[in-house]
């Protein structure tokens, strides 16, 4: 099985696995099916015991810690995230699910948003659903069926359903004229600024006894956060600032560019868990530093495709 991020919708893609494929065969699979070409951002991810995986693609599948005893469910997903959206996310097909993905973690509150962010970004959701407002259409009950808010926002204040879609209803008629494709990008242009967007976190300890720290991974570097507190971190390692990332069974090195200071020390539980956050970290390492150099032929191809297909939408 392979599970496209909006699982709400139940989208499932079932394949035979040929013995000898590679993690790669099975990524190019699904991403011609779905049409995508900006492939780095993405992977697959499995669950492995108390954890999940993400697929490595120069390994066979079943040579990876995989279940063998039942079908394996892949989840399709954004492991990467971008700086800036709008100017690093060109097919349209990739917006798309990174706004299905980012939406989905905002409603099953893995990403934090005030009820004001909440409301703003529901009323883009139904522009890009639903076109226009159009009140001779869209009649008050229309947003019943639509799950637009985390269950946090709506336990927060007293207030009914109805003067829920009232709110909603009040941004989403001004957003008329944008296009599904724009009131996407302009949803992910407003998530890209929470906090929690794009971090990866995990349990980590400065000496080998206590959970006492959180480490984030995401696209500007490696943050240590309090473990009750995933939105602002004590302190942050950019990669630009970082020298050397190491580790040693389930001990990691930081060692910053700047000799004068600290080298920093921590440990994660598990090795699984030490293969997965170095995974991230040269990732995100690798993506960090093709931002700063000229776009390759490939993307520089897509951006110009990219920009004609608009340019035909808008005639």
């Amino acid at each position: 099985n392979v599970l496209a991020p909006f699982s709400r919708v139940k989208t499932v893609k079932m394949c035979l696995l040929h013995v000898k494929w590679k993690g790669k065969d099975l990524f190019d699979l699904v991403c011609r099916t779905v049409g995508l070409r900006e492939t780095w951002f993405f992977g697959l991810r499995y669950t492995v015991k108390d954890t999940y995986a993400w697929l490595k693609q120069e390994k066979h599948v079943l040579d990876q810690e995989v279940p063998k005893d039942s079908p394996i469910t892949f989840h399709f997903l954004a492991k990467f995230f971008p700086e800036k959206v709008e100017e690093e996310l060109v097919q349209e097909i990739t917006q798309h699910l990174f706004f299905l993905q980012v939406k989905k973690q905002i409603l099953d509150e893995e990403i934090f948003c005030s009820p004001e962010a909440s409301v703003l970004l529901a009323s883009y959701a139904v522009q890009a659903k639903y076109g226009d407002y159009d009140p001779n259409f869209h009649k008050p009950g229309f947003l019943a069926q639509d799950e637009l808010l985390p269950k946090r926002v709506l336990m927060q204040y007293q207030m009914t359903v109805d003067m829920w879609e009232e709110k909603i209803t009040a941004w989403y008629a001004e957003h008329r004229g944008i296009a599904r494709d724009e009131a996407e990008m302009e949803y992910l242009k407003i998530a890209q600024d929470l906090e929690m967007y794009g971090v990866s976190y995990f349990a980590i300890t400065q000496n080998k006894r206590d959970t006492d720290l959180l480490l984030g991974v995401d696209a500007q570097g490696l943050h240590i956060y309090s473990p009750n507190s995933k939105l602002n971190p004590n302190k942050s390692f950019p990669w630009s600032g970082i020298r050397n990332i190491s580790y040693s069974e389930k001990e990691f090195t930081i060692k910053p560019l700047d000799k004068k200071k600290d080298v920093f020390k921590f440990y994660s539980s598990q090795l699984r868990v030490n293969k997965l956050i170095l995974q991230l970290c040269i990732g995100n390492h690798d993506l960090f530093m093709r931002r700063r150099k000229v776009d390759s032929i490939e993307v520089q191809q897509m951006k110009a495709q990219a920009k004609e297909e608009k340019a035909r939408k808008k005639v």
